[in-house]
């Protein structure tokens, strides 16, 4: 019995241990579910971390690069981006930009040569641009730039001045960017904040705006090169009527002057228009104002800095200013020389010459004015300038550029007058030229047989010569020729007496200063 009730301890004791037992490990179970949950949240929690961290990391990264780029300088030509042109660019410490001009050009649509396009030569302080409608000059520490159009190369050059003349860098000539904009009839903007350079050719410009024009009511804009150019203003002339009428519009298409015109030619250097009506001309601003009335069969510019143009009515010419009031009487057979006689003179204006003379034809005879229309040189010579004829080596010769000297005529003979209209040299030499020698130019005149050369004579003269400046003078001098010594010449014997005689071998070369009127 003992037995047996012990086995039943025994048993009650068993089933205790193993109640106990399960209980023990359901509580180790239900602790240790917790924690495997737990090591799971934190697994992803890292992992959610670590991929914001690389996301954080990607966009920082994409936004660096993004900055870097914005931060980098680029250039645009025409919309594309030009990694070369870029190089080329140099910034100055006050901002100013500089471009090289040859190496530039054919990126722009333009050739390149050293020299001048009227005088060649391979002088590597001078070089020019060429396309097929338009050349420009420039020249080392030099901020006027010439231009010429080639449609007529008779015509006389315009100009344009840069902020700051063209300089050497590292032996190529540059110029700064608004001379660029004039030279290269192109616009050109930098933008310094975002770092960017924009440049658009005036061809690109031009094919921008052929669609819109006809949105505007027009046919097309006009295909004059001259006329294109009124794009960088932002104004187009524009037709209509199969080019019957003209009118000038911005690029908005808003009407800045009337489609009623036959006719209308750009001015670049003023911005003005030149309009046209019943085979009458005049000048209209681009503010709309009328600033010569339409009343002359032509007019053309003499120039931009006077503002002075040439009038021509009932096939009599004068001279106006820009306001429409009469310079000089409309009353002149010619006003101008004919520039392509004396190409080696390299003239630029054939109205306005280089010694601010502006010669005109009154029947027979030739005389000159000032810009003020005051008479400088009377109306008493038979022609200006010397033709060649005889002589091989001779070139023709109007203009002896050191002295402001013109060559003028008078009986068949010759005289030298300064920029006054001074005779400095009375009518009476045989013949006054130009040779060239290694590409310098050389001013001789002949007297009695004796070849002279000019410069070399009126650099003994004193004052008289006049050189590089306007002063007037009417002392006489006294030669003895056999002080003046020539370059590859003989010397000569040139004295000065102030008889007069009838008889060509008595003369001698006078330089008395003489007034010309």
């Amino acid at each position: 019995m003992n037995f047996i009730k012990n086995m039943g301890i025994f048993n009650n004791l068993n089933s205790y241990t193993q109640e106990k037992g399960e209980n023990r490990m359901n509580l180790i179970d239900e602790s240790f579910e917790p924690r495997k949950k737990d090591n799971s949240k934190k697994f992803a929690r890292i992992i959610l971390i670590i991929i914001s961290i690389l996301i954080i990391s990607i966009i920082a990264i994409f936004a660096a690069i993004v900055y870097i780029r914005e931060s980098t300088l680029k250039l645009y030509i025409d919309g594309n981006n030009n990694e070369k042109v870029k190089q080329m660019m140099i910034i100055e410490d006050d901002g100013t930009i500089y471009f090289p001009i040859k190496d530039v050009a054919s990126y722009l649509g333009y050739q390149s040569y050293n020299g001048e396009y009227t005088d060649k030569s391979e002088e590597a302080s001078k070089c020019y641009i060429e396309n097929d409608n338009e050349i420009a000059n420039f020249t080392l520490n030099s901020n006027k730039i010439y231009k010429l159009t080639l449609s007529n190369k008779d015509a006389n050059y315009d100009y344009y001045y840069a902020k700051k003349p063209v300089k050497a860098i590292n032996g190529k000539l540059y110029v700064t960017s608004d001379a660029l904009e004039n030279a290269f009839n192109l616009s050109f903007t930098y933008d310094e904040d975002k770092k960017r350079v924009y440049i658009y050719t005036m061809p690109y410009l031009i094919s921008s705006y052929e669609s819109k024009v006809l949105d505007y009511g027009y046919e097309k804009i006009s295909d004059n090169y001259t006329n294109e150019k009124s794009i960088l203003n932002g104004l187009l002339i524009v037709t209509k009527n199969q080019d019957k009428t003209y009118a000038v519009i911005d690029t908005k298409g808003n009407v800045i002057i009337e489609p009623k015109y036959d006719n209308i030619e750009y001015l670049p250097n003023s911005g003005d228009f030149l309009v046209q009506s019943n085979n009458k001309v005049g000048i209209i601003s681009a503010k709309k104002e009328t600033k010569i009335q339409l009343l002359y069969d032509s007019l053309e510019l003499v120039d931009s800095d006077s503002g002075l143009y040439i009038a021509k009515r009932d096939n009599k010419y004068g001279v106006i200013d820009s306001k429409g009031n009469i310079k000089v009487y409309i009353e002149y057979d010619e006003i101008g020389i004919d520039n392509s006689k004396f190409e080696q003179n390299n003239i630029k204006n054939k109205y306005l010459l280089d010694n601010g003379m502006i010669p005109a034809r009154k029947d027979k005879y030739w005389g000159a004015f000032d810009k003020n229309g005051k008479v400088v040189l009377d109306f008493v010579y038979d022609s200006f300038g010397y033709i060649a004829s005889s002589n091989k080596d001779a070139i023709n010769l109007l203009l002896i550029p050191n002295y402001n000297m013109m060559v003028v005529c008078q009986n068949k003979k010759y005289a030298l007058v300064n920029s006054d209209g001074k005779i400095i040299i009375q009518p009476i030499l045989d013949d006054v030229y130009m040779t060239i020698n290694s590409g310098k130019k050389y001013y001789y005149m002949n007297f009695n047989d004796k070849k002279i050369d000019i410069e070399e004579f009126l650099d003994q003269q004193g004052p008289n010569s006049n050189k590089n400046n306007n002063e007037d003078t009417t002392t006489e001098n006294t030669t003895d020729v056999n002080t003046i010594e020539k370059n590859n010449v003989n010397n000569t014997e040139v004295s000065e007496t102030t008889s007069d005689t009838d008889s060509q071998s008595d003369k001698t070369i006078e330089t008395t200063g003489t007034d010309g009127n």
